[in-house]
């Protein structure tokens, strides 16, 4: 069926485009089974080298789709839904949204009832198939579950949460590869202080994080005893991090996550 399957992104921006280079990484998904929508398209007509359909006209993207993806920002969903509900076919089509805070219960009263309704959180590691993608949804079947988790599989991981997670997803997996990059990039402005320049401190953390991801992930290890792995008595690791909870590093971390929460939960 993947060969036949038919999958439009309306409002193709960063996280869109990040989906489609991972559709297209493997073998799974051809150029020509997506459609992608802007408000100004221009900026994605390169993309048509690729087989992909450009199009302005959000209806039109939506009409002839399997999967529809609304990658538009929060208040606009409401708008699309109303642009393209006249030409969805509810017993065919699925629709997805990434868009934070917007509610399926919000979705179905625009929508016809029966229709399937899916928010799905990835983040832009898509770009390279390693997004963490969460995914809940309602009025689905088997076969349509199984069908959206291959979609988002191709791009990374995927798990299914209960719905009043999705706003905690979208901190810890969406909103918080950007406080890793931040992260990273302390670290390296450490290391460039301490005598790197910063090419090689850039390429010494980036393989270090690399390195501590994969850790825990293949020998199923928890953070803290990874880290007894790494400290020794009155070892130079211990002090370092003994400093930066000192400076309320974990603090700060789990405060920051809070602020982004209360800011898409309000």
């Amino acid at each position: 069926m993947k060969e036949n399957y038919k999958i439009a992104i309306i409002g193709c921006g960063n996280l869109g485009l990040s989906i489609v280079n991972g559709l297209l990484g493997g073998s799974a998904y051809k150029g020509e089974q997506l459609t992608v929508t802007k408000r100004h398209p221009e900026s994605l007509f390169y993309l048509q080298s690729q087989g992909i359909t450009v199009l302005g006209d959000n209806a039109e993207a939506a009409k002839d789709a399997d999967l529809v993806i609304l990658g538009v920002k929060p208040y606009n969903v409401e708008v699309v839904l109303n642009d393209i509900k006249p030409v969805l076919r509810t017993d065919k089509q699925v629709i997805v949204s990434l868009a934070a805070g917007v509610t399926i219960a919000q979705m179905q009263q625009i929508l016809e009832p029966g229709t399937a309704i899916f928010r799905v959180m990835p983040n832009i590691a898509a770009d390279i198939k390693e997004s963490i993608t969460c995914i809940c949804g309602k009025d689905f079947s088997e076969e349509t579950e199984i069908l959206v988790r291959d979609v988002f599989e191709s791009i990374g991981v995927n798990i299914l949460i209960e719905e009043h997670l999705m706003e905690a997803a979208t901190v810890l997996g969406a909103c918080g590869i950007a406080f890793v990059f931040r992260f990273m990039r302390a670290m390296t402005q450490g290391g460039i202080q301490i005598g790197f320049d910063a090419k090689t401190a850039n390429k010494i953390v980036t393989q270090t994080v690399k390195g501590a991801s994969e850790l825990i992930i293949k020998k199923g290890l928890h953070p803290e005893a990874a880290i007894d792995k790494v400290t020794t008595p009155k070892g130079s690791t211990i002090v370092g991090l003994n400093e930066m909870e000192h400076h309320g590093f974990s603090a700060a971390m789990v405060r920051g996550m809070l602020a982004s929460y209360n800011n898409i939960a309000k």
